[in-house]
């Protein structure tokens, strides 16, 4: 008898063993995929984690349906990384093979399909079967494997609809990406044979006896470029020189102009491989060395550079001799934000070595990353990717570089695997031998305490790139202002003034409000009411731009109240102020210049960032508003003014790591002024100027902020001197979650004594119409995490078999941060 263990894409505590003839055990491999019958009446696709010949003792083995790969598609070291996230983060290997594999690879019964719209098949090329699905699906937009199940009158359909997914038949139930259509923008400029004044003036004499449109175009061309030192659009040199697009050609078609096209499409690779990277300075390559020299006897090394201080040419070169050796380089990058711009500097480099994964990318994008990093191909030597490319089955890594490491998006909060990328990149490094550096300008505290404590090494940049200055930072008292009346909304004088200033002279601003929406809370003034999301314990938000109240939690939403729900009188003020609010009051000031808003909800189309992004380097938004998308690592030169809109909102959270994480977010959102040769100026409005954060940020002292920030962990017991496994207890009954939760931290306090807290409601204590109450536990540093882990687990099972707590779902959080 033979058998194998599958590990199942749902949370299971175990692998399920199943039944297998000599035949398959011969050719199945560990890290295929086979199609399974599971319960009743389901089936599933499970990966192959073991062959063997031991019957299982407490159930009789099922038989598998079917083979579904001629080779694994699962490495062994991916199968290594999932138990250890699984173990550690205290959740099912499922539940990380969910998180792992792109949907495609996972077909099951509850699986829907579409037809594929945008490609077209040649019916010819499908067999019978597929033909029959193929057909059925012209008459009806979506099937359910049931269905197919129905139609060609068999159990086991799956490989059929496997097939069908390869030939781009059909699509799978995952949101199905409208296919972007890249908008192209004309440009023109004066061909460069035209450079010198004798051949300019003998050009425009020509122009003058045959062709006055034509020379009329140049110099309207000449007035634009001078006016606004930016490229020139084909369409507004038509308005200006009241000319038609024939006439433009025309100029084309004599070579004097020159025209081109920008795209705000992802980057796509085509053009010659720049193989010469720039020149490192002094300082970078003082640090490159450094960084080398560290890695002979440390695996993990902390990069420590300022904002703009040529962090990603070091990168680069580490990069470059990685793949000299052969091997795989992943770049991790907390928001997707980034990529756009990193994919062009390293493709500039590294030509079509770079492959680009994250969740923007449609199923079919990803399978193709994915397949060409499995077969270790000549595309995909260069990862670029978001926290879920740690799952790639990479085949030879050299190296892990986690750029801006301190971000918090690296931690994945919803659903399980809770896994924190960067922790997990270095367990992964780990496996393969390889190297990590992780880069930021505001190193988590945790992080730069090991590199105190030598568990990393530590490398330092304290100079910007060609010797820019740090931006000069200024604390505005918005107490003050409001007092001698000298503000404007929410603009103080100082701030209006530099904005001027700084479109004056022709460089862009960025204003930074770390709230969506226009407000959010919208209030009565007769009688107080404001509206409440009825799913969840928070106020509705203002969008204005849609007329709408929405919650932020739940996304419930309701048209913008003319008069007030509870006493219909129309007085309605609105209280506070997110990005909408800012981008309108910044229109009003200064009507003459481009305003863009920068925030989930101009961001959600898959190309809304690069679109957003493209226009600012084209220097073609002169404000832009934002939230803290603007602070992950984007490099704009032209930028020379921050406007951070108030402070204390940030400083005033109620988190451990509140302190931390505004120094962070300052520091970032300061790093993107001024990063030429013009010194830059950040604005930080304020209630509070005297606030220790503040004063730290002022004088980029982050050592000093480490510092005291340590000793208040150190005092508190918080991380990282002590680990910290959060559980949320969810359910729609208030007593209920009461109940259980006190059964719960009376169990655990048994156990740990006084490292327990709670259990407590967190801030916005009902979400969905599920309530939430939250114990922590503190593991003091002596104390061993798998035995802790353990006893926890074994309070959870009593837990669950109480009949009252069934219903109550827990989920942990290990290292909440």
């Amino acid at each position: 008898m033979h058998f194998i263990d599958v590990i199942l894409p749902i949370p299971l505590e175990k692998r399920f063993t199943y039944n297998i003839t000599q035949a398959e055990s011969e050719f199945l491999q560990v890290g295929m995929r086979v199609s399974i019958p599971f319960g009743k009446t389901k089936i599933y696709t499970g990966i192959v984690a073991n062959i063997h010949q031991t019957a299982p003792l407490v159930y009789e083995a099922k038989d598998i349906h079917q083979i579904l790969d001629e080779a694994p598609i699962v490495t062994q070291q991916q199968l290594r990384l999932w138990q250890w996230i699984a173990k550690y983060y205290m959740c099912t290997e499922g539940e990380v093979m969910r998180a792992a594999l792109p949907n495609a690879f996972l077909l099951e019964s509850e699986t829907v399909i579409s037809p594929n719209k945008t490609s077209v098949i040649n019916e010819e090329d499908l067999k019978d079967d597929e033909f029959l699905i193929y057909e059925a699906l012209q008459h009806q937009s979506s099937l359910k494997i049931q269905d197919i199940s129905n139609i060609l009158d068999k159990k086991n359909v799956l490989p059929v609809v496997k097939r069908l997914v390869e030939k781009e038949a059909v699509i799978l139930n995952e949101e199905i990406y409208e296919k972007y259509k890249p908008k192209y923008v004309r440009y023109v400029k004066l061909s460069s044979k035209y450079a010198s004044e004798a051949e300019l003036n003998s050009l425009l004499d020509n122009l003058n006896k045959n062709a006055i449109k034509q020379k009329e175009v140049i110099l309207n061309l000449f007035t634009i470029s001078a006016r606004t030192k930016k490229p020139v659009k084909v369409s507004e040199l038509i308005e200006v020189s009241k000319t038609t697009s024939s006439t433009i050609k025309a100029l084309v078609d004599k070579n004097i102009l020159e025209e081109y096209h920008i795209q705000t499409d992802r980057v796509q690779y085509n053009g010659e491989e720049n193989s010469e990277s720039k020149q490192l300075n002094q300082y970078q390559t003082e640090a490159l060395q450094q960084i080398k020299n560290q890695f002979e006897n440390q695996n993990v090394v902390l990069l420590h550079g300022v904002t703009s201080s040529g962090k990603t040419e070091v990168y680069v070169k580490l990069i470059e001799d990685v793949i000299a050796e052969g091997k795989q380089a992943l770049y991790l990058l907390p928001e997707i934000a980034l990529t756009t711009q990193l994919v062009s500097r390293l493709q500039d480099y590294f030509g079509e070595q770079v492959a680009v994964f994250h969740s923007k990318y449609s199923a079919h994008e990803r399978v193709e990353v994915y397949n060409n990093v499995l077969h270790n191909s000549a595309k995909a030597k260069i990862i670029l990717g978001a926290r879920s490319s740690i799952f790639l089955p990479f085949d030879n890594l050299g190296l892990i570089i986690v750029d801006e490491e301190h971000e918090q998006s690296f931690k994945q909060f919803d659903p399980a695997p809770r896994y924190h990328a960067r922790d997990s990149a270095v367990v992964l490094a780990s496996f393969f031998k390889a190297k990590i550096l992780l880069g930021s300008a505001t190193p988590s505290l945790e992080s730069y305490h090991n590199a105190q404590e030598k568990k990393y090494g530590l490398v330092e940049i304290t100079r910007r790139y060609n010797n820019v200055q740090m931006p000069d930072i200024e604390l505005v008292d918005l107490k003050d202002k409001y007092k001698k009346k000298r503000m404007k909304g929410h603009f103080s004088d100082r701030l209006i003034e530099e904005i001027t200033e700084t479109l004056k002279e022709g460089y862009q601003v960025i204003l930074f409000q770390n709230r969506r929406g226009y407000s959010p809370i919208v209030e009565c003034t007769t009688c107080g009411h404001s509206p409440q999301c009825p799913n969840c314990d928070v106020s509705l938000t203002y969008h204005q731009y849609r007329k709408q109240l929405r919650c932020h939690y739940c996304g419930y939403g309701i048209a913008m109240q003319q008069k007030c729900m509870a006493c219909g009188t129309p007085d309605l003020d609105t209280v506070g102020f997110g990005t909408e609010q800012i981008e309108a009051e910044v229109k009003d000031l200064f009507p003459d210049f481009k305003v863009a808003r920068m925030d989930l909800d101009t961001t959600r189309g898959k190309f809304g960032y690069e679109k957003i992004i493209t226009a600012l380097e084209q220097q073609e938004i002169d404000i832009l508003v934002g939230t803290q998308m603007l602070t992950k690592g984007l490099d704009f030169r032209n930028v020379k003014l921050v406007g951070i809109m108030n402070a204390d909102n940030m400083l005033n959270f109620p988190d451990f790591r509140a302190h931390e994480r505004s120094f962070q977010l300052m520091l970032q959102v300061s790093g993107r002024a001024g990063r030429t040769d013009k010194r830059g100026k950040v604005l930080i409005q304020t209630y509070n100027p005297y606030h220790k954060i503040l004063q730290q940020v002022s004088t980029n002292d982050y050592v000093g902020m480490f510092k005291e920030q340590l000793e208040e962990r150190y005092n508190y017991k918080y991380p990282p001197f002590y680990r910290l496994i959060k559980i949320t207890l969810k359910h729609r009954d208030y007593n209920k979650v009461n109940l259980a939760a006190d059964w719960l931290a009376k169990a655990l306090v048994q156990l740990f004594k006084n490292n327990v807290l709670g259990p407590e409601f967190p801030p916005v204590s009902r979400i969905r119409n599920q309530y939430h109450k939250n114990i922590l536990i503190k593991i003091p540093q002596g104390q061993h995490l798998g035995k802790t882990k353990e006893a926890i687990k074994r309070v959870e099972t009593t837990f669950n078999a109480i009949g009252d707590f069934k219903s109550v779902r827990l989920i942990m959080n290990v290292d909440n941060y």
